[in-house]
């Protein structure tokens, strides 16, 4: 199956559920009022989400796998900035474990694409020729 739009990679999905559970998060009164906190975590949700769209439509498997490890780097960002907030009692222990797993359920499928990816190093020939991943691979089922 070829991926045509970056909406249909699942690391972009799982990125999407982790920017809405940040979101419900900084809308608790606490962090609402963090103003730093709340601006740096959001930050990171949207740039994951963000350089894997952008990734997607890169020339080629090399730049995409670039911008795929910028998006990895701004979970662990956002992951970071989780135990600021549980250590300042902004959120609970079960809020700060159930969006921790979904930013490494999103890590895993960011490094199973990666790791796809450098397998088949190929330059993208056009808009609708993407790269060829199936669906288990884009599961991270390397």
């Amino acid at each position: 199956m070829k991926i045509i739009r970056f909406e249909e990679l699942d690391c972009w999905k799982e990125a999407r559920e982790l920017v809405k559970m940040i979101y419900g998060l900084t809308k608790k009164t606490a962090l609402s009022r963090d103003y730093r906190l709340r601006d740096q975590i959001t930050g990171a949700g949207i740039s994951i989400m963000n350089n894997i769209a952008e990734g997607f439509d890169s020339q080629s498997n090399k730049e995409f796998v670039r911008f795929l490890r910028i998006g990895r780097r701004s979970v662990s960002e956002a992951e970071n900035c989780l135990y600021i907030a549980i250590d300042q009692k902004y959120i609970t222990e079960e809020e700060f474990k159930r969006t921790f797993e979904q930013g490494e359920k999103g890590r895993r499928l960011i490094d199973g694409l990666i790791r796809y990816l450098r397998k088949h190093r190929t330059n993208k020939t056009n808009s609708t020729n993407k790269t060829n991943k199936t669906s288990s691979t884009n599961k991270g089922d390397d």
